[in-house]
């Protein structure tokens, strides 16, 4: 178990320079209370940081840069702090958090900048951002630390969503030595799968742009599905806890004759379907299984992230006419040109010998890393590693009912996931801490209980439960409390993993 230590900040400066595999720009000491970050970047915006520590900011090869924070009063951990979509920033968000708490603190900007155009023409930057870049910070912080502390970090942690969550199964998955415990939430496992998905049904509404959806047809949607399926678990609270029992037809939202508002035109009710649906190629073959219902998604044209990644990363034609997508071809050509892109390797065993826990989490409702890839992965390393009794000795999934991107929407969002309010020490309501438990003590998270804040307040709680059970309502409490919920095996779930003939029964 870790035991917090004091290492003052003297050393700080002495480590600017040249190290094993890193060069250290500048090493500071930062003892001004309430400190920020300064930053220009956009996502994960740094917070006041309160305990002293020494600021470490260096690169790796040239072009992999990172920040590894050493606070003063250390507890011996090391936290890995994942970045989502295209990189290019640091985590400091997570790093202000945890720091607080006595964590060393690294993250990478993933071997590119934000500033960088077209970063993912360059071989390099392209292979870092798949996995090593995380892997060579981890390596370099442990040395960093040792160096720092006089002594090596006693357990290492990581925590992403996103495609920090992809980060987290990379890790697990390539480099098992990195991290003790890793927190993947909404991972994606299959990125240029996923990604497919959303750059043709984009491309099909700016093809149609009669059919094309709005945020507000999506909200018709997900409304209606929701008043159709809510009650399903006895609750009426404005969420589909069990989607995979929830049945509802989206041809009830089509216009009847004279009506305008709160319904869709037959053309853009036959987009809804088509996207709803399992996707097709080109020659008619089913790729995936479509979205569960209720699930909204992004309206407009392709985001930049998605065009970048076939005009760059694929073709390196920066005037790739983006119209000339096929599923098919182009989700070859990327699995070609980026094969660590994915993040679904089964072969884990590395990482469960070492006594490697991991948590994985998704929101049920998720319009980006949709939930059905994630429990489609979850059950592949059962059916790999044992069933699911036995792989939930090291690897468990917890699903967040009414949750969107690493948070959001009506459900309990809140559970120490990154980006998340923290409850530090407190494994119940805090996944790093429930981690950290696992691994340090044994203490598998049997449930979390998560939280939905609104204007400051906790509105409710909400227990999650490790997959395939499922949280259900006693009967008798308040139905906003967790403790009037109990975790208990979900047919519905099971029924799933058995109709993918992926698990036995």
């Amino acid at each position: 178990m870790a035991v917090a230590i004091a290492a003052g900040l003297a050393g700080c400066a002495a480590l600017s320079g040249a190290h094993p595999g890193s060069v250290v720009m500048r090493a500071t000491p930062i003892e001004e209370k309430g400190w920020i970050a300064p930053t220009e970047q956009k996502g994960y915006r740094p917070e006041p940081v309160t305990r002293p520590f020494c600021r470490v900011e260096g690169t790796i090869e040239g072009n992999i840069g990172f920040e590894l924070w050493l606070p003063a009063e250390w507890n011996g951990r090391l936290l890995g702090a994942g970045v989502g979509g295209d990189a290019g920033i640091y985590n400091y968000v997570d790093m202000s958090r945890r720091i607080a708490e006595g964590f060393a603190t690294v993250t990478t900007d993933s071997g590119h900048k934000a500033t960088q155009a077209r970063w993912m023409a360059d071989s390099k930057a392209r292979i870092d951002y798949e996995h090593r870049a995380v892997h060579l910070t981890a390596t370099a912080a442990k040395a960093l630390a040792a160096r720092f502390y006089g002594r090596d970090v006693d357990r290492s942690y990581f925590v992403g969503c996103s495609g920090g969550g992809r980060q987290a199964l990379k890790e697990m998955q390539n480099y098992p030595a990195d991290y003790d415990g890793v927190i993947a939430g909404a991972p994606g496992p299959y990125m240029p799968l996923q990604s497919v998905r959303m750059l043709w049904f984009a491309l099909q509404q700016k093809a149609k742009p009669d059919a094309a959806l709005t945020d507000a047809d999506w909200s018709l949607y997900e409304k209606a599905a929701t008043a159709a399926c809510d009650g399903d678990d006895a609750v009426k609270d404005g969420i589909i806890s069990s989607p995979l029992a929830c049945r509802f037809e989206p041809e009830a939202l089509l216009c009847k004759p004279g009506q305008a508002d709160g319904c869709l035109t037959a053309p853009k009710l036959a987009m809804l379907e088509s996207i709803v649906a399992p996707m097709k190629d080109e020659t008619g073959r089913v790729m995936d299984d479509g979205l569960f219902p209720g699930v909204r998604t992004r309206p407009g044209p392709p985001s930049p992230l998605l065009r970048a990644m076939w005009a760059d990363g694929v073709y390196n034609d920066p005037d790739w006419n983006e119209d000339s997508f096929r599923q098919a071809r182009d989700l070859a050509q990327a699995n070609r040109i980026m094969p660590e892109l994915r993040a679904d390797r089964l072969s884990i065993a590395p990482f469960v010998q070492r006594g490697g826990k991991a948590i994985l989490w998704q929101g049920w409702a998720d319009p980006s890393t949709n939930a059905g890839p994630t429990i489609d992965y979850y059950a592949a390393l059962a059916r790999a590693h044992g069933g699911v009794e036995a792989l939930g000795k090291s690897v468990r999934l917890f699903m967040a009912p009414g949750v969107y991107h690493c948070g959001g929407g009506p459900g309990a969002d809140q559970v120490g996931g990154s980006g998340q309010r923290t409850a530090p020490g407190d494994a119940a309501r805090d996944m790093l801490w429930a981690l950290i438990g696992w691994v340090e003590q044994g203490k598998a998270p049997a449930s979390l209980v998560a939280a939905k804040i609104e204007e400051g307040r906790e509105a409710f709680t909400r227990r999650l439960c490790p997959y395939p059970q499922a949280a259900r309502y006693d009967g008798k409490g308040p139905t906003q409390d967790a403790a009037s919920y109990q975790c208990v095996a979900d047919p519905a779930l099971r029924a799933y993993m058995k109709r993918k003939s992926l698990v036995g029964s």
